[in-house]
């Protein structure tokens, strides 16, 4: 496959035209996961005197080395069904850049975003820094790219020793000729903003604030996951609302190998309470091919989840109490750590509104939060020897990872979570939960 090394033919005027439309378009601006967990801000374009690069940017975008940058767009006006496909992907580019020959380069998660903030304005993608420059990486990206039209965008960064650093970007044009658009920008330093980049887009790419949200999530699967339609078709038998009956409900969170499956059985049988489980038995079968994709249709499939537990608690609550092993927090905070990138400070601030209860979904009366050491916890995991999800497996190779999903845990509200510690033997975890429901239902 060809590409513009060579001199160049005089610019056609379509393509004159969309070199002044990138002159005159606001700076891009991108969010680049540092090691450590930190993230830089900068800018492409624009023109911002004195605004020094951040040396650590310039490091990773300038020599020695090269790197390149692949952001996934969505169609304009697309919708749910556009941000699916552009989930899909950015999970697919994922797998391709670890597999040979692309596997030899450096690769970082990278946000681009509009200068403005806001929801709809973010498009995912990495940073694939390649050490040695070899003309080999800039050629299988050609090829990779070149099979998915309408697909990743491409941009090269070259600097000079002063830590001066431009993009370039790619195009392939009339499916057969790879070459540069539009004039070089200079990549500057920006200010970070208020909020992570992705947190307006949380309500529609993860944590959703209704029912309808995560339906419509689900329906623009339905032509690649026929299971879907089988979801679906449960979630419309429901009623639109449900209340609660007279007895307490109770949900049990945390994360794996805290023994929420022992506290939850064990409670239930001391109380004589029913005991019910999200996502419920009637979608579990379906639980893993969801659980292989993005994270809004993984988020969606786990939230329609809870709507079906949540018909169920309705009616088995006027009868006994209900426990419930998780709920919406689950679905919550594994949504908001996968997705903001970087550390803990990243975080959506507490009483931020995408940590409120949706107002659609029966809330519980109370919510335990399972806590035990790292230490302890891995332990018991290394002694079940049973099939992890993909979160279950980050959260044993990624301590940030699991660090974010314990802090989004401890901010949710509406209702918050009671933390307790489970490391202590059985039976005692099993008097500190009996006490604390005794003392909020006495």
């Amino acid at each position: 496959m060809a590409s513009a090394l060579g001199p160049r033919a005089p610019l056609p005027l379509a393509r004159l035209r969309g070199a002044r439309a990138l002159a005159m378009a606001p700076p891009r601006r991108f969010a680049l996961e540092l090691p450590g967990c930190g993230l830089a801000h900068f800018a492409v374009g624009g023109d911002t005197p004195g605004a020094r690069l951040d040396p650590r940017v310039a490091a990773l975008l300038g020599p020695p080395g090269r790197s390149y940058s692949l952001c996934v767009p969505e169609a304009p006006g697309g919708g749910c069904a556009a941000r699916v496909r552009a989930a899909r992907l950015h999970q697919r580019l994922l797998h391709q850049l670890r597999r040979d020959p692309l596997r030899r380069c450096q690769l970082r998660r990278l946000l681009c975003y509009g200068p403005g903030g806001g929801a709809g304005g973010v498009q995912r993608g990495f940073l694939l820094r390649d050490p040695g420059d070899s003309p080999d990486t800039r050629r299988a990206l050609f090829s990779l790219l070149g099979d998915a039209p309408g697909g990743p965008r491409l941009g090269e960064f070259v600097g000079d020793a002063r830590q001066q650093v431009w993009q370039s970007l790619w195009e392939l044009r009339d499916g057969a000729e790879w070459r540069q658009v539009g004039p070089r920008e200079r990549v500057l330093a920006a200010p970070e903003p208020a909020l992570h980049p992705v947190v307006p887009d949380l309500p529609s790419s993860g944590v959703f604030p209704h029912r309808e949200a995560a339906r419509a999530v689900l329906e623009a699967c339905i032509p690649f996951i026929p299971e879907a339609q089988a979801v679906l078709d449960l979630v419309d038998q429901l009623p639109e609302q449900v209340h609660k009956g007279k007895f307490p409900v109770i949900a049990v969170e945390g994360l794996d190998a805290t023994g929420k499956t022992t506290v939850t059985q064990s409670v239930s049988d001391t109380l004589g309470a029913v005991l019910l489980k999200s996502p419920p038995a009637c979608i579990s079968q379906w639980r893993k091919i969801f659980d292989d994709e993005p994270t809004i249709i993984r988020r969606a499939f786990y939230s329609l989840g809870n709507y079906i537990v949540a018909s169920e608690i309705a009616k088995e609550s006027t009868e006994s109490p209900v426990i419930i092993d998780r709920y919406w927090h689950s679905t919550a905070t594994y949504a908001i750590a996968t997705e903001v990138t970087g550390g803990l400070q990243y975080l959506p601030p507490a009483h931020h509104p995408i940590y409120q209860w949706p107002r659609d979904l029966l809330r519980p009366d109370l919510v335990l939060l399972l806590t035990v050491s790292p230490k302890k916890r891995m332990q018991r995991i290394e002694g079940r020897g049973v099939e992890r999800t993909r979160e279950e497996a980050e959260l044993e190779a990624d301590s940030m990872f699991r660090q974010k999903v314990e802090v989004s845990y401890q901010r949710m509200e509406n209702p918050a979570c009671h933390v307790v510690d489970a490391s202590p033997s059985r039976e005692e975890v099993l008097q500190t939960v009996l006490g604390i429901i005794q003392n909020n239902f006495s």
